[in-house]
């Protein structure tokens, strides 16, 4: 299997099983001070993570793999909506939502982020990616329903809010994820905390019980930084709509989970809901592309091996061990073979 495949199907995973536990937590944490307390553990989780293997290595960072100030627009853009907005907006809408129903809405993440991909960022896809969004969407206007012309779905609507942050999000972060994904979940985490802890204080929300507040924070090491960290890798080998696509598991782990736990009886359209999005993730899951393409000139720097695109000379003394980071310069070449649009394959067709 694709190496970004599983990076993609280990962060649906670690994700999806985020809601049904959010969930149970919605009754000790007021929302906004959960999106915050979820947010601070992931980050101070992956900060730990960060100094040990930088100890570990003498306190050096590998040439060209952190962060540079090119890239903190993107990181500050991707911040904003995927880490203040988004998981305030989710915590709103799941207050007064099942949580089954929630975790499947959340597939709407996979196709706002495929459309802003396309349209706005102009990644390549095929008929057999748009006919599986378009059942995805399907499924998600079939939960969505209310069953009045004139009722508004607001808690839905709060949590497909939430799925187009985290879009806008993802196609931000798809800029800077061949840099260090651990320092950028990092940092995203600990920024969208203090920002959300902030606002939680400012409503008069205060700080729950130690116990939640740790289990708060245990969840969101889990389900946020360790899912943020797998899902850069898997954008830096799929690109960000197919990464989506297989993101897009995800909610299925939550409703599972959520019917287990929480002992739900969900309604009969949350089963055509569900059978309309499985057969577009199927779609997406066996969908192929090759053809023969030209690499320009490119010069940038990322964790690599010497693979069939990485056959540069070294300036400087090489130990041999792979994969390594530097900056390297790819010369210009034609060849055919199945790819996605990875951070070598974003060429036009």
């Amino acid at each position: 299997m694709h190496q970004g495949v599983i990076y993609a199907l280990l962060a649906a995973i670690s994700f999806g099983a985020s809601a049904p536990f959010a969930k149970t937590l919605l009754g000790q944490v007021e929302p906004v001070m959960l999106a915050a307390l979820l947010y601070l553990g992931s980050g101070l989780g992956l900060l730990s993570w960060y100094l040990i293997r930088m100890s570990a290595s003498g306190g050096k960072q590998a040439q060209g793999d952190s962060l540079t100030a090119r890239d903190l627009p993107w990181l500050l853009g991707a911040t904003a909506f995927g880490g203040v907005v988004g998981p305030v907006l989710l915590m709103v809408g799941l207050a007064v939502t099942p949580a089954s129903t929630a975790s499947l809405l959340l597939n709407t993440e996979g196709v706002l982020t495929a459309a802003l991909a396309w349209f706005i960022f102009n990644e390549n896809f095929d008929r057999r990616i748009f006919a599986g969004m378009l059942l995805i969407v399907a499924g998600t206007a079939l939960l969505s329903w209310r069953g009045g012309v004139t009722e508004v779905p607001w808690s839905s609507l709060a949590i497909i809010g939430a799925c187009l942050c985290w879009a806008i999000d993802n196609n931000l972060t798809r800029k800077i994820s061949a840099s260090d994904a651990v320092q950028i979940a990092s940092i995203k985490g600990l920024v969208a905390g203090s920002i959300n802890l902030s606002l939680a204080f400012a409503a008069g929300q205060s700080l729950p019980s130690l116990s939640a507040a740790v289990s708060a924070g245990v969840l969101g090491f889990c389900s946020y930084g360790l899912s943020l960290v797998l899902f850069v890798l898997a954008l830096r080998h799929l690109g960000t709509a197919r990464t989506g696509a297989y993101f897009s598991i995800a909610p299925f782990i939550g409703a599972a989970l959520s019917l287990l736990m929480l002992g739900e009886d969900p309604a009969p359209t949350f089963w055509a809901a569900s059978a309309l999005m499985a057969a577009g993730i199927w779609l997406h899951l066996t969908e192929h592309h090759g053809h023969e393409h030209t690499h320009e000139p490119l010069a940038h720097a990322h964790a690599h091996r010497h693979d069939a695109h990485h056959q540069h000379e070294h300036d400087f003394e090489w130990d041999g061990n792979e994969p390594h980071a530097h900056p390297h310069v790819h010369d210009p070449v034609t060849h055919k073979h199945p790819h996605t649009p990875d951070i070598h394959h974003r060429h036009r067709h």
